[in-house]
């Protein structure tokens, strides 16, 4: 079956996750044609979804099919602004109408006219002006800060949250008027985690864009990072977390293949689902790694042992040896030094023995690596 790609215009070089979109797990197809029979309306639409699944993607979508497709669509965060700032920002402001206001600005719905207002986090509008946005949806007028005049507008609301909104209402934090006025169509985007056809589709697009964005050719998953990302790992950034996993390991892999040590997961073998190590379904864990370290080492500073940089050295060195199945190349990989410095440290050691003719798996050396 032929996978669905939704493509933005090149905007924002920078940004590759708020473009593209991959479609091939079937619950994301069947979003897709759910999305088809609703963009054509004017009906306000709804969609839910943890951060990072492609919420505003889909509002671009419902945009794009709708036959305002010619007017403009404008995103609003509705928590990237102060309570007070964001009034002005969504129903614009006349000059005096505040300090600061040295001119009068339009409003985000009056930019908006004849096409599509996104409104991200909505949960996070404070009550009062959800008053006033409901009376907007209500009358098609906004009315500026300073001002006793309305304006007529013309705007489709599509809105986005990560947050229970029916939750919120009967807990009193998000009004039950406004949320059925918006709630007229919805929709709901999984989590990567629900949706894993996706996952190989997208990895798949973020390594062609990324590799060629760092003058990397032909660069490869093995098997083994595959299956982590594929079936191992809950995913509780989404496709956010995906896209900078990928990145992140381009930037630290050798050679032509990702290996699981650059994909920064540790997988624990005795959770369920397999997640980072500590990690179950988005928890964070009580210490990373280096407060642990941190803790070994105050512990080893009150032995006072002799030779500690030495004894510490060693035992890294040897674990990095071990944990790699005695290849001195992954070695090297994991700690990322060169493969000179960590065959003379395994000798230093006593962990690896000089190679000489007719040295074989069992001194420490892995076919192919000379």
């Amino acid at each position: 079956m032929k996978k669905i790609i939704l493509t933005l215009p090149d905007q924002n070089p920078l940004s590759i996750r708020a473009k593209v979109l991959v479609f091939e797990d079937q619950s994301s197809r069947r979003l897709l044609q759910k999305v088809k029979k609703i963009a054509p309306s004017n009906a306000n639409v709804l969609i839910m979804g943890e951060t990072g699944t492609g919420k505003e993607l889909i509002a671009r979508e419902i945009h794009k099919l709708s036959e305002r497709s010619n007017g403009p669509f404008i995103p609003v965060n509705c928590g990237a602004f102060s309570e007070n700032l964001i009034e002005s920002e969504l129903f614009g402001h006349e000059k005096g109408s505040f300090t600061g206001a040295t001119s009068t600005k339009q409003g985000w719905f009056e930019v908006a006219d004849g096409g599509t207002l996104f409104l991200d986090e909505i949960g996070d509008l404070p009550l009062h002006l959800q008053v006033k946005l409901l009376r907007v949806l209500q009358e098609q007028q906004v009315v500026r800060l300073g001002s006793r005049k309305p304006i007529n507008v013309n705007v489709r609301i599509v809105v986005a949250t990560n947050v229970n909104l029916a939750e919120a209402v009967s807990t009193g934090k998000f009004r039950e008027d406004l949320y059925y006025r918006l709630n007229v169509a919805n929709l709901y985007l999984s989590p990567l985690r629900e949706r894993r056809g996706d996952i190989m589709p997208l990895i798949t697009h973020f390594l062609e864009v990324y590799s060629r964005r760092l003058g990397l050719k032909h660069v490869l998953l093995s098997e083994q990072a595959a299956d982590i990302l594929i079936n191992k790992y809950s995913w509780p950034g989404n496709i956010r977390e995906l896209e900078n996993i990928i990145h992140q390991a381009l930037l630290v892999c050798y050679g032509n293949t990702i290996l699981p040590e650059d994909l920064n997961i540790v997988v624990d073998k005795k959770a369920k689902n397999s997640v980072l190590a500590g990690i179950t379904m988005g928890e964070q864990p009580q210490k990373d790694g280096t407060e642990l370290l941190n803790e070994a080492l105050q512990v080893l500073f009150d032995e006072k042992q002799e030779n500690l940089y030495e004894h510490i050295e060693e035992t890294i060195m040897k674990a990095a040896f071990e944990r790699s199945y005695r290849n001195q190349l992954e070695t090297s990989r994991l700690l990322g030094i060169s493969r000179n410095i960590v065959r003379a440290r395994l000798i230093k050691s006593n962990n690896l023995k000089p190679k000489t003719r007719g040295s074989s798996k069992e001194d420490g050396y892995s076919e192919g690596e000379e």
